[in-house]
């Protein structure tokens, strides 16, 4: 068989010589001989079909370690490995696009709106209501309605209701002074960034405290605007114009298969450990990647729910979005939600916040 030098491999492959010697290096695609004397490098024609895979994999930004997944993967099972990294990439993407649009919405509002918010037609009128379910022998849920914070708290491992009890506590400080106007992001972040130390300080003594944590789903009232902090599982619901539509995503493990194709809405539902966590608040900060945050306008009219997963996990959305839209009154749907819960088996804690924006009576 001819062999190929070097640069006519890289010529025909399109692949620079050193990028090959660098694909050599790591066994992502190594000549068929090396002249032991010059040190020139040789490959088969054949080889020709992994090196243009390879290239056409380094254009779609894929990593060296998971091409060489790909190219020694049977034909089906590479493709599901590519199309699970492309999922991947456009959930990646999508979350660049949501932080874009919030800098542009929070660098293009101006000092001078001071005037303007502070003298909002706006208010908001909440309940929150935790229960502890009919299997659970303790409730590790918070769940926290206040004049200018809500929050959902779902605590996991020995530890578990005391880590999002120091969790919710950081957030409730925000409560006590005026948002200034252009640091709202700031004062969030570093939220949770102290919320993370207080999850800390309850963990330190636990015998496994990277075991112990919370979920953290928050949202902060600033007058004409609820900026959202979510962490793990809880999620957070909109009811706007008679549709409710879910304003989180959840970080576990399933969730993610369901973004890269692996899995169907349906299996993710049955799966389990739908309920392992990829991302969650513990004493090392936000594990798993950063908290997703938002800045939402409020309109007259929306309803947010905020729950724990011990009700989005066992009432079927149909259900949910029934309830949502019942009473007039958030402590009475809060009631309705949690009853929706018990009447489903309630095998975990459940908890939930609505909030009603409402015109201000003032």
């Amino acid at each position: 068989m001819e062999w190929l030098t070097i640069g006519a491999f890289s010529r025909a492959s399109r692949l620079s010589p050193k990028a090959l010697r660098l694909y050599d290096e790591l066994g992502l695609l190594a000549p068929v001989r090396v002249d032991p004397d010059s040190g020139y490098r040789y490959y088969a024609p054949a080889q020709l079909e992994r090196a243009r895979l390879v290239a056409w994999l380094r254009r779609l930004g894929m990593p060296l370690v998971r091409i060489r997944d790909v190219c020694d993967a049977e034909a089906g099972a590479a493709a599901g490995e590519v199309r699970a990294y492309w999922a991947q990439v456009e959930a990646e993407t999508a979350a660049r696009r949501e932080l874009a649009a919030l800098l542009v919405d929070h660098l293009g509002r101006e000092d001078t709106e001071m005037s303007t918010r502070t003298e909002s037609p706006l208010e908001i009128r909440c309940a929150a209501l935790s229960d502890i379910g009919l299997v659970r022998e303790s409730n590790q849920d918070i769940a926290y309605a206040g004049p200018r914070l809500l929050a959902v708290a779902d605590g996991f491992g020995g530890a578990g209701a005391r880590a999002g009890a120091a969790a919710v506590d950081v957030f409730r400080t925000l409560e006590a002074e005026p948002v200034p106007v252009g640091a709202l992001l700031n004062l969030l972040e570093n939220a949770v960034e102290r919320a993370g130390l207080a999850v800390h300080g309850v963990t330190a003594a636990e015998p496994s405290p990277e075991e112990v944590g919370t979920t953290l789903t928050a949202m902060l009232w600033d007058g004409s605007r609820l900026a959202l902090v979510h962490i793990g599982d809880s999620r957070a619901y909109l009811l706007r114009d008679g549709e409710l539509s879910r304003i989180t995503h959840d970080h576990t493990m399933v969730q993610s298969l369901v973004d890269e194709g692996r899995l169907t809405p349906d299996e993710a539902a049955a799966h389990p450990q739908r309920a392992l966590l990829t991302r969650a608040l513990n004493g090392g900060g936000c594990r798993g990647g950063a908290p997703e945050m938002r800045l939402r306008d409020a309109r007259a009219g929306d309803r947010y729910l905020l729950c724990s997963d011990g009700l989005s996990a066992v009432v079927p959305e149909r259900e949910l979005r029934r309830a949502v839209q019942g009473s007039d009154e958030p402590e009475a749907v809060a009631r309705e939600l949690v009853e929706l819960a018990r009447g489903h088996g309630a095998p975990d804690n459940v908890s939930c916040v609505v909030a009603d924006v409402r015109e201000s009576a003032r």
